[in-house]
Formats: C-alpha cells, sequence, structure tokens
C-alpha cells in the first residue's frame, strides 16, 4: 500500500511541476493552459514521462518546450525525467482552457473561436480565411485583417476599427 502512495505522491508532484512550465511563444499561458501538455505518468522504471502534442507540424518551440519541460522536472527531483511527444490525436485550438483563453485577453491577443470540424483533406484555400474576431481591447467586431501570419505563424494581424489597436488572433486549428 505505501508503494501505491509514494506512486500516487509522485505523479501528484511530477504533474505539479509539469504544470509550471510555460509557453516560450505565449508566455501567458502553461503548456495546461495551452493544451500542449497531454499526460504525465510514471513508467515501468519508476521514471516520469511527460506527454506533450505540437500545436502544428514544424512548430519551432517544440524543442524548447520540451527542453524547459524536462529542466522543470529534473529541477524538481525527477532526474530521470522524460518527455516525449504523442502526435495523436492532433493538438486543436478547441484545448485551449478557459482560463488560457481569457490570459490571452488580458495580455492583448485575441483567443482562437471553435476549431472547423474537419473529415478528410483540408481543401486549398486561396483567400483569407474568415474568422470571428473582437478587439480584445474594446470588444468590438469592426476588425480587418492585416496579414495571415502575426507575431508568430500561428496567429494572424488583425486592426480594430473601433479603438485603432494592431492585435494577433491565435488562428482556429
Amino acid at each position: 500500500m505505501t508503494a501505491v502512495l509514494d506512486r500516487a505522491e509522485v505523479l501528484s508532484r511530477a504533474w505539479a511541476a509539469a504544470a509550471t512550465v510555460v509557453d516560450p511563444e505565449l508566455p501567458m499561458l502553461t503548456l495546461v493552459d495551452l493544451g500542449v501538455l497531454r499526460d504525465v505518468t510514471i513508467d515501468e522504471d519508476g521514471g516520469v514521462v511527460a506527454a506533450i502534442t505540437p500545436t502544428y507540424s514544424g512548430c519551432p518551440a517544440m524543442a524548447t518546450m520540451r527542453d524547459d519541460l524536462m529542466r522543470t522536472l529534473r529541477d524538481a527531483g525527477f532526474p530521470g525525467a522524460r518527455v516525449r511527444v504523442a502526435l495523436h490525436p492532433a493538438w486543436t485550438t478547441d484545448w485551449i482552457t478557459p482560463a488560457g483563453r481569457a490570459a490571452l485577453a488580458s495580455a492583448g491577443i485575441s483567443p482562437p473561436g471553435s476549431a472547423p470540424v474537419r473529415t478528410g483533406p483540408v481543401p486549398l484555400q486561396l483567400t483569407p480565411t474568415r474568422r470571428a474576431v473582437r478587439c480584445p481591447r474594446c470588444g468590438t467586431d469592426d476588425v480587418g485583417l492585416t496579414s495571415e501570419f502575426g507575431s508568430t505563424a500561428c496567429k494572424a494581424m488583425y486592426q480594430c476599427r473601433g479603438c485603432g489597436e494592431p492585435f494577433d488572433h491565435v488562428k482556429e486549428i
């Protein structure tokens, strides 16, 4: 019984440590808020294994997320901690928590709406994607797309026609 309790305590401590790691591109979000931290387990040898899912294929922040997560777990007393990449199911912006969405808006970044439901291949689209976007500063939906790519590839740049502020919008995936 003690081994089970010890294992549960180790797992709880590992989750608590992993939950503090922030996204390098959106530092107002933890990996939990972003929905990237999928699981923390203990392997058959008693080592901690954290699973993360990339926001999209080729995300340049993945290596930093992995390194930050490993460093945090090791600093928390888990020297053999490992990070595994889980590709299935694919990440979606629907996994961003309500607290994460509120943190984005508070930081002046428009949070994503609901992710599109797709069955089958993604169609080629040469025109800008239509999105329901609100200005995170004044709340109006009277906004204009400035660029399909904002400060990172996963964000689009908009400008509010009401208050004039430019802002990023996290693209729905």
